[in-house]
């Protein structure tokens, strides 16, 4: 076929500090999608968008491009509102796997396409697919009837949603253009548009832990994300959290499950519980479910009864013991005061070299591997004492996971125990 524009020219464009026409948009993200546009040249382009930026108008029509390279899922039939979250992702942060049924419980319907894991960020399918027999790929008809009959999924996205994005995205991973902001949000936010939400809350994690180090890259970010929803008629807020500790108590994919079902059982660590009602106020607020107690929910096992069938409708075996890794290894407090700090990035390393995560897309990860937090910010500890509990199934990767905690924690000897104060949420944007 004869091409509309030249790559170079676009390219050029965009290089030079000007902005990309919406026909020059259309084209260039269709081309790529259909091969026509080479991944070097694509690379060229996305370079220049690291180095140049995108004004909000150019950004939306980006992602439109996006959307309208695959297909977008109709969810018209559904009879609840439906509304959806997305996490920039972290260690331990396993909110998604009590909140989509919690927030299915209090009368929405929660339509979840999620991802793995990559390096030290866990990646909800991992987690979920610890758990005999539950699958993560459903077709789209299976997707609807879940999400009528159920209220909540969870499960992967299906080849047909916005493939320039999957094609860009594994460009940008070896062409060092992760770290754009137009380029993140745009890739987060096609996929969420595509899936058919009506409402989006995001959580933008802030932090060592997190892609977004400071405050003010998370708040550009949540910014951007926010304002392309609007743009496409998604109503979207997000929340800025905090992600320089560990999520909860565990890092690691059965070891979150197991406590997630905690949670829905009316316990778990606080700041998990703290994070995943206030994610879940957010989203029932937006679809006008605000007066709805999600807590009850919690406490009465509305949001178990959900969880449970989620996990069945998908294979799964809610009742299943979950997998353990073969082999502990205990790392011991190195003095006795106050644990006043606790990596999450040293921690998200250490789950990762003891198996729970992967280096490369598509490795195997291990469903028992991680690290259990037998102490967190604000505990009194004693030298000697055990600290963290290392889980692998080889004991040779214990080395490379304790060198990953070296530094990552620091203990005030003179320091008075107190009762450590939840500060999981920072800010809310939108």
């Amino acid at each position: 076929m004869t091409e509309t524009f030249d790559a170079v020219d676009v390219i050029i464009t965009k290089r030079d500090g000007g902005r990309l026409s919406d026909g020059q948009i259309d084209w260039v993200i269709d081309a790529y999608t259909r091969g026509s546009v080479a991944d070097e040249q694509m690379a060229a382009l996305a370079m220049a968008i690291v180095l140049r930026g995108m004004e909000p108008d150019e950004l939306s029509r980006w992602t439109a491009a996006m959307i309208a390279s695959g297909e977008r899922l109709d969810l018209r039939e559904i009879t609840r509102p439906t509304t959806d979250k997305h996490s920039t992702g972290g260690v331990g942060d396993k909110i998604t796997l009590p909140l989509a049924p919690l927030v299915a419980a209090c009368g929405a319907a929660v339509p979840q396409l999620s991802g793995r894991g990559l390096g030290h960020t866990g990646g909800t399918l991992d987690k979920l697919e610890s758990i005999p027999g539950w699958r993560a790929s459903l077709s789209n008809e299976q997707f609807v009837r879940q999400l009528q009959e159920v209220g909540a999924v969870v499960c992967a996205a299906g080849s047909g949603l916005a493939p320039a994005d999957r094609k860009l995205y594994a460009l940008r991973d070896v062409t060092a253009t992760v770290e754009s902001i137009p380029l993140i949000a745009s890739s987060i936010m096609s996929k969420k548009i595509a899936e058919g939400s009506s409402a989006l809350v995001l959580d933008v994690k802030v932090g060592t832990g997190a892609f977004m180090k400071t405050e003010a890259n998370a708040r550009e970010l949540a910014e951007a994300m926010v304002g392309l929803g609007t743009a496409h008629g998604v109503r979207t807020v997000a929340l800025l959290t905090d992600m320089s500790t560990p999520l909860g108590r565990t890092a690691g994919n059965a070891l979150e499950v197991a406590e997630s079902i905690e949670v829905l059982a009316g316990g778990g660590p606080p700041d998990v519980v703290e994070l995943t009602l206030a994610l879940a106020h957010e989203m029932l607020a937006a679809v006008g479910l605000g007066d709805v107690d999600a807590a009850a929910a919690l406490r009465d096992g509305r949001a178990m009864d959900v969880w449970r069938r989620m996990i069945a409708a998908q294979g799964g075996d809610p009742d299943a013991a979950l997998p353990a890794a073969r082999e502990k290894h205990v790392v011991t407090a190195p003095a006795t005061g106050v644990l006043t700090r606790l990596d999450a990035l040293a921690v998200g390393v250490a789950a990762w070299r003891l198996g729970a995560g992967r280096a490369q897309q598509g490795e195997a990860v291990s469903a028992g591997a991680g690290v259990v937090l037998l102490a967190k910010p604000g505990d009194r500890v004693r030298a000697g004492e055990a600290l963290l509990e290392l889980h692998a199934d080889e004991p040779d990767r214990f080395a490379r996971a304790v060198a990953a905690l070296d530094g990552g924690f620091d203990i005030d000897e003179s320091g008075a125990a107190t009762v450590p104060t939840v500060t999981t949420i920072i800010d809310r944007v939108g």
